[in-house]
């Protein structure tokens, strides 16, 4: 009887980790969100009870009037007044104003540099004036049209060829792709020093979050690390999702103050102290309660949920603070 009882008790620890596997998702654990199922992953934020849309005293984006618009037209009053006075020949006594706010036309603005040439009436010597250095050859893409592509790639993760349909669209200028990479290119060469100060204060700060996610590059899994604060993110792409990584991109490895990460096991390896992201916090007490019938986790879990969304709003309670 007593291995029989033993058995069932197996079966049943098998049986509820089999359950709980297959409740996994994006919501209760680590899991990315591209390998939940087709339905929508429950939320854990908090139903607030102020109105959709802008909050009382919060200031308005309304479009404003300028006071120096670019260009003015003039719009005449022609025709006759009811009485038969031709509008024509009474003087204007007051405007009425409406603005358009709008874009320019959009065209490539081309500037001829025209290097003068001289010769000499003594010695018959010829002189030439210097063009600048973003000037080298005869016809060239300026740098702010270069800076241009560059924001859309980078900064808005535009692909390379939909970058250069983008500008062909906008400007007529036919760009290849190689030209955006070697601007790409340029401006990270130009962005070391910041890049070295960006490190040195990310050292500096008391509490820093950190995260990786994996991303392709050229068909292979590579691996995107961050290490930020409010005020400064660096991102660093890495082929290694581990240690390696870190060491790679400079700051974690060297830095001794609060790291907030997801309980990853490389995190720990740092040399700082540890705090476990609040996300990942609400997706395990999510798990315990739901999935291995664990109460208490479900009412931790929902007064984490309170004490964030009173920190959001503002709104604390002298027990909460406490």
């Amino acid at each position: 009887m007593t291995r029989l009882q033993a058995e069932v008790a197996a079966l049943q620890a098998e049986l509820r980790a089999i359950k709980t596997l297959l409740g996994l998702n994006s919501s209760n654990s680590n899991q990315p969100p591209s390998k939940d199922p087709p339905w929508k992953p429950k939320s854990e934020r908090q139903k607030s009870e102020r109105s959709s849309g802008g909050q009382k005293g919060h200031p308005g984006k309304t479009l404003k009037f300028s006071d120096q618009p670019d260009e003015i037209q003039t719009l005449s009053l022609t025709g006759a007044c009811s009485c038969g006075t031709v509008w024509d020949e009474v003087d204007v006594t007051d405007h009425l104003a409406r603005q358009v706010h709008d874009l320019p036309e959009l065209r490539l603005h081309i500037t001829e540099y025209q290097a003068e040439v001289k010769l000499c009436p003594n010695c018959g010597c010829r002189g030439q004036a210097n063009f600048p250095e973003h000037v080298p050859g005869q016809v060239q893409y300026g740098p702010q049209l270069h800076a241009f592509t560059t924001l859309l790639n980078v900064g808005h993760f535009i692909p390379l060829e939909r970058v250069t349909q983008i500008t062909d669209a906008l400007f007529g200028a036919s760009i290849s792709d190689g030209t955006v990479v070697l601007n790409i290119n340029l401006a990270s060469e130009r962005l070391e020093p910041f890049e070295d100060e960006l490190k040195a204060g990310l050292r500096q700060q008391a509490v820093l979050h950190a995260d990786e996610t994996g991303t392709k590059v050229n068909g292979k899994l590579n691996w995107f690390h961050v290490a930020c604060f409010a005020r400064g993110t660096l991102y660093t792409l890495h082929e290694k999702r581990g240690y390696a990584a870190l060491e790679a991109a400079g700051v974690l490895t060297d830095f001794t103050g609060v790291v907030v990460h997801d309980a990853w096991n490389t995190y720990f390896r740092l040399p700082g102290e540890h705090a476990l992201c609040n996300a990942h916090l609400l997706r395990e007490l999510r798990k315990l309660d739901e999935h291995d019938q664990q109460p208490w986790a479900g009412e931790l879990r929902r007064e984490l949920q309170q004490v964030y969304h009173a920190q959001k709003t503002g709104i604390l309670t002298n027990e909460q603070r406490a």
